[in-house]
């Protein structure tokens, strides 16, 4: 009987287990997840910020019984170290689990800036369930709040903290809003509609301290002189991999944890998923963290599979990002910023709050972005993902980039076309 270990109770950890169950009905899988919690998810959590769920309704599975049923052993501890010779991994409740098969699904936890203040009361990020609690408590109807950060996570988490009726200002580092998404027009577009919205948005400006004020208020210094008081700072700065506790185990460790086809690291028998993996991306052609859960799940899956002897490769991760920020519904797909020698199309219309920004490597669309467009978000992704040879339609697209999804059928067909006469002629 193998003995098959996860590190990390959220999305892919779970996946990876469920499937392991399915596919090694005989062996043991035990789940290490650092929360004391029941394993739930993230992305859930603006949702309860809302009100729209409680806190049953972030859970990943709701059956009570669930890990029991499968025979999963959850443990709620956190991994120190990984002893690669010795295979097993030591936790911090003083435990050591030895483990045949590894997998590191540990996901990411969030940036902390280095600003004085950041320890006052009243300052949280918003990562876990814990910080949600918080967060509640404090974010009350008129209630004062200043989020730093406008990335995708940071717009998400503006989204309900504006349904909870809280007056909100919003710093962000960057020119322009979702920078690591968004290109200038896109970025700024978004901007100007969050502003309408209401929220007051600080771009290209840093939070310089925090300071408690009188009446339990925080006074807020930004870059450029000017001062806040609020009554709670949300930090949502980014993240980045959990792997720290990895540091001296001979895991090869990049970005994130580097893993090949089969989501296998290094060292055989020891693989990862999910936010803390570097996989391979085949629309760049290099190595990626992609922190969304669509990727995450399928890493579990083909890692799992691999895990159980049942050989499996991951077709690759791309890019991925949809987001409705207040309303407004933008996307990025794939090098939205453009590849060197490539060629772009670019349609803006601001009065309609729309833009659609094309890139192209020879006759391939690698990356775009749209804002408003909310009919093509499909199309442009098939069009990325499937790598699919425009020929005479890149032209059509550049006049006119709104005929994507003419360009799509037209291309996909004529590519399945020739890739079938091209698979008659080997047969």
């Amino acid at each position: 009987m193998a003995q098959h270990l996860i590190l990390g109770a959220g999305p892919a950890g779970i996946i990876a287990a469920e499937t392991l169950r399915k596919h090694a009905q005989g062996d043991a899988i035990t789940v290490v997840g650092e929360e004391r919690e029941a394993p739930y998810s993230r992305m859930a959590i603006p949702y309860l910020l809302i009100g729209d769920i409680d806190e049953r309704g972030t859970w990943l599975r709701k059956g009570a019984t669930h890990y029991a049923d499968l025979g999963l052993d959850l443990v709620q501890a956190r991994a120190l170290s990984v002893d690669v010779a010795g295979r097993s991994v030591a936790l911090d409740n003083g435990q050591r689990l030895d483990f045949d098969t590894l997998l590191i699904a540990t996901g990411s936890r969030p940036v902390r800036p280095p600003i004085p203040g950041m320890d006052s009361p009243g300052v949280h990020p918003c990562w876990t369930l814990e910080d949600a609690r918080r967060i509640m408590a404090l974010a009350q109807p008129g209630a004062r709040v200043l989020q730093m950060g406008a990335g995708f996570i940071g717009c998400i988490i503006m989204e309900a903290l504006k349904q909870r009726g809280v007056q909100l200002s919003v710093v962000e580092m960057g020119d322009r809003m979702v920078p690591r998404m968004m290109g200038p027009t896109a970025g700024g577009m978004i901007r100007d509609w969050c502003e309408a919205q209401g929220v007051q948005v600080f771009t290209g400006t840093r939070v310089e301290g925090i300071a408690p004020a009188a009446g339990g208020a925080l006074s807020v210094r930004l870059s450029g002189g000017r001062t806040l008081e609020v009554d709670l700072v949300i930090s949502a700065t980014g993240v980045k991999p959990a792997i720290d506790f990895l540091q001296g185990s001979g895991i090869t460790c990049l970005q994130g944890v580097l893993t090949d086809e089969h989501l296998q690291t290094n060292v055989p028998g020891i693989y990862a998923a999910g936010d803390c993996a570097e996989a391979f991306d085949k629309v760049s052609g290099r190595t990626i963290v992609s922190a969304i859960q669509p990727n995450a799940a399928e890493q579990a899956r083909v890692a799992a599979l691999n895990m159980a002897g049942l050989p499996a490769e991951l077709r690759g991760v791309t890019q991925i990002n949809v987001l409705d920020t207040l309303g407004l519904i933008s996307a990025s797909f794939g090098d939205w910023q453009g590849v060197p020698g490539g060629e772009h199309a670019e349609l803006t219309d601001q009065a309609a709050g729309r833009h659609l920004s094309l890139q192209f490597k020879d006759d391939l669309l690698v990356g775009c972005n749209a804002v408003g467009w909310t009919e093509h978000v499909g199309v442009m992704r098939g069009l990325v993902e499937g790598q699919v040879r425009l020929g005479p339609w890149k032209d059509f697209l550049k006049q006119d980039p709104t005929r994507l999804m003419e360009a799509y059928l037209a291309s996909a067909q004529a590519q399945h076309a020739w890739s079938g006469a091209a698979d008659a002629r080997r047969r």
